[in-house]
């Protein structure tokens, strides 16, 4: 990415709705979203989920804001009077908002010169100083202003503007990981992988318990650090561990 590599660098994302609240829409932008920023070198710190109020909008704004490097919104940036992203946006900042004549003309050449309803026109309100997120699917732009990034909710639309984004960001080291199936239920390995994980304090290790269909219970364990040296003895510790829980498994139940 553009500004180069440093060996963190966070986000935060809040997501803005009613509807999101309510369970009328799923969401469908925050695995999208984690996943996206995690292969780009970027880690997902903290989501929020807040309601159409400004009072909840501001405030989680601020805090994410003060504690990432980048914080991405979704939702909130349309046409209906219940839309006030964009104007909460401006009072986390302590800015005005007003018809941007950059948006205003992105409207007007999306329906050919006609007059904007003010429905529309709400579309191109934006905060003084921000500058615009491209919108290659329906033209209203999202924007940016500091370090936050205010995205449509619409999937695929949030999806073409988080294209627009990454190549302005800062990414960091991006974070390797390693699966390894352990064949052992999770409380079979736990204190082991306690004693893994305290002898190698750089590298984050993680059980996730599944059930297989044919085996029953069974735990995959997850190794994840940005140094691959690191991440190959933390792996090969935990691959020595099973083979010896295995095998005391195997002798208890001979």
């Amino acid at each position: 990415m553009s500004e180069g590599a440093v060996a963190v660098v966070t986000a935060g994302l809040l997501v803005i709705g009613d509807e999101i609240l309510s369970g009328r829409t799923k969401d469908k932008n925050i695995g999208y979203i984690a996943e996206y920023l995690t292969n780009i070198g970027i880690d997902l710190k903290e989501v929020r989920v807040v309601a159409d109020d400004e009072a909840a909008i501001v405030e989680a704004l601020n805090a994410l804001r003060a504690r990432c490097t980048y914080v991405f919104t979704t939702g909130g940036i349309g046409p209906t009077h219940d839309d006030i992203t964009a104007d909460s946006v401006a009072k986390a900042f302590g800015v005005s908002i007003d018809y941007d004549p950059r948006a205003v003309a992105l409207l007007k050449a999306r329906f050919q010169g006609a007059e904007l309803n003010e429905a529309r026109m709400r579309m191109t309100r934006i905060p003084a100083g921000a500058d615009l997120v491209t919108n290659k699917i329906s033209v209203a732009p999202g924007f940016r202003i500091g370090n936050v990034f205010v995205m449509a909710g619409v999937p695929a639309i949030m999806q073409a503007m988080l294209d627009e984004i990454a190549p302005t960001l800062q990414t960091g080291v991006k974070m390797l990981s390693e699966t390894v199936r352990a064949d052992a239920r999770e409380g079979d390995v736990g204190t082991e992988l306690a004693a893994i994980a305290k002898t190698h304090p750089e590298v984050s290790i993680g059980s996730y318990p599944f059930f297989d269909a044919e085996q029953g219970p069974n735990t995959n364990i997850v190794v994840r650090s940005r140094d691959a040296g690191k991440l190959a003895a933390a792996k090969q510790a935990v691959e020595q561990m099973l083979v010896k829980v295995r095998s005391a498994l195997a002798a208890g139940r001979g």
